[in-house]
């Protein structure tokens, strides 16, 4: 069978053909289809929670503001195992090249890497790399996988009526900055990607109250993950809208590009749903680290179903996850 990617209103329908090719049994997988499987998975063994991830990176441009294919490669694999609670240990690296890549953009890519590892307290222990030929892949592709011990998981599906929402900080920064520079418009020093390692900011956090369930807002952003998070709770989750942090200039520019900065993806961010009487601590946390000053309260968790922001004006509409992905190969 042949698929061909789309993107924008074709993607609700290649969503559903993706769903229907991937809802076959598997022996070793509880004969769950892949559409279930998560970002990481624990793996109990004698007592301590082993948290295991894997993730693919076809980010274009592999150099972006802020960024490169490298840093995204490490973050988000260590970003993964944070969300469920995994001080992050150990990292995998499988690398495909296609034949004449610049040795020079491969050197700047591992010496990226190397930086979040050292951000992360990680190590980089395994790898592998493969070549193929001109014009059988668009420069590189990088996979990492990773794994992290956690003390308690965390879950994305933990939310409870009472909780508040938090978000670590800005949100739209990587989608905006990389569809912009895609877009050619010279921003200067602007716009930049928020891709970061986050366990460092994360690891004061974990103990500085309960949380009950956490996302990364990656593909799809905000949007996709707080109506992921709501739809597995069973809640419904109510938005502030004045009280969600965008910087001005990611405004302006989605303004221009037509695009939601809540759709977006974000790499250095956290979505969270923690109990009211332990928010505040936590938000104190968040904002000791550089990662997390502007971290912020945007809502709170209820009885009932969908997202709703509370607009400005003082309306209500619903936040609904979007069709597609509005800014494709992001990370």
């Amino acid at each position: 069978m042949k698929v061909n990617m789309m993107h924008g209103a074709g993607g609700e329908v290649m969503g559903e053909l993706l769903q229907t090719l991937t809802k076959f049994t598997h022996n070793n997988a509880g004969g769950i289809g892949l559409e279930s499987l998560d970002d990481g998975a624990v793996i109990p063994i004698n007592g301590t929670n082993i948290v295991f991830t894997t993730d693919s990176h076809v980010v274009r441009p592999i150099f972006f503001p802020g960024g490169d294919i490298g840093r995204i490669a490490v973050s988000g694999t260590v970003n993964d195992l944070t969300m469920m609670g995994g001080r992050p240990v150990a990292l995998s690296c499988g690398m495909i090249l296609e034949e004449g890549f610049d040795v020079a953009d491969l050197e700047k890519i591992v010496r990226s890497m190397d930086e979040a590892l050292g951000e992360a307290g990680a190590c980089l222990v395994t790898g592998d790399t493969k070549v193929v030929e001109k014009g059988a892949l668009d420069g590189i592709a990088i996979n990492t996988a990773g794994i992290g011990i956690a003390k308690t998981i965390v879950r994305d599906n933990g939310l409870v009526p009472g909780d508040v929402i938090i978000v670590s900080g800005t949100l739209g920064d990587h989608g905006i900055a990389i569809m912009a520079h895609r877009e050619g418009f010279d921003l200067g020093e602007q716009i930049l990607s928020d891709v970061a390692p986050l366990w460092m900011m994360m690891e004061p956090v974990l103990d500085a109250g309960t949380i009950h369930a956490m996302k990364d807002p990656t593909r799809g952003g905000f949007a996709s993950s707080i109506n992921e998070m709501a739809k597995k709770s069973h809640v419904q989750v109510r938005i502030e809208e004045e009280r969600i942090p965008i910087r001005r200039n990611v405004k302006s520019a989605a303004g221009m590009l037509g695009i939601d900065p809540l759709e977006v993806a974000n790499e250095g961010k956290v979505v969270m749903g923690v109990p009211a009487v332990d928010a505040e601590n936590i938000l104190a946390a968040l904002r000791s680290h550089k990662y997390g000053k502007d971290a912020a309260i945007i809502g709170k968790v209820v009885a009932g179903s969908h997202v709703i922001m509370e607009t400005s004006i003082g309306g209500e509409r619903f936040i609904e996850p979007p069709m597609g992905d509005p800014v494709p190969r992001v990370c």
